[in-house]
């Protein structure tokens, strides 16, 4: 091979290597299938969320959620979060401590 097709070899398969790495980086990167709550819909589930909590405002909503139709997370006053979870029809079904917020796993706080 001459050094133009070996240079341009190379450049196409670094840019294979790069394109693939890339690809299974998006993949593996978690779920992000979320669909956020849009529209009156979102009215009606904030509502129904903060009415559950007495406080705080809507962080983080989904569709389509794991455990409920609905998810509705609120950060409280105090800096804590909850997840509501919500019926079609926006009645509670559940709510709990939202685990992902600033403790880790083992209950260390982040230092950022």
């Amino acid at each position: 091979m001459n050094r133009k097709t070996k240079g341009t070899v190379l450049a196409v398969a670094t840019i294979a290597v790069v394109g693939t790495g890339a690809g299974v980086a998006v993949a593996a990167g978690g779920d992000d299938s979320e669909s956020p709550i849009t529209g009156t819909a979102l009215e009606q589930a904030s509502a129904a969320a903060l009415e559950h909590t007495g406080e705080g405002r809507v962080t983080e909503t989904e569709v389509g959620d794991e455990e409920s139709y609905y998810e509705v997370e609120v950060t409280l006053d105090d800096g804590s979060e909850t997840d509501v979870q919500l019926d079609e029809g926006f009645n509670v079904v559940s709510s709990s401590a939202d685990d992902d917020g600033a403790a880790d796993d083992d209950g260390a706080a982040d230092d950022e």
